[in-house]
């Protein structure tokens, strides 16, 4: 049984940090592509970052030089470091594994983040 479980969200002021964790299981995390999406109300999901199981990063435009996804593949997580966080970063996190070779797609259900004064 496949689990991702997102943790770190909540509530924080314009201009400070999060970081979000997503621990995997029931895959062999190292084969996969892991990324960050986000849905804010109203809004459809978007892809905030990505890395590859090369350790290949990309990131969206919105978040270049905030965000940081890294992976640790010994402990199955995936993490999304966020400094100087703004209002319009507030969403719904997921955390998606991707195996694009086989089309499998898994989901976390989701971490609300509020940046908020």
């Amino acid at each position: 049984q496949v689990q991702l479980v997102e943790s770190g969200g909540g509530l924080v002021q314009p201009g400070g940090s999060l970081r979000l964790s997503c621990a995997a299981s029931g895959i062999i995390f190292s084969g996969y592509a892991m990324n960050w999406y986000r849905q804010a109300p109203g809004k459809q999901r978007e892809l905030v970052a990505g890395i590859t199981s090369g350790l290949s990063t990309n990131y969206a435009d919105a978040v270049k030089g905030r965000f940081t996804i890294s992976r640790d593949n010994a402990k199955k997580t995936v993490y999304l470091q966020m400094n100087s966080l703004k209002p319009e970063d507030t969403a719904v996190y997921y955390c998606n594994a991707n195996r694009a070779l086989i089309s499998i797609d898994y989901w976390g259900k989701g971490i609300l983040v509020t940046v908020s004064s």
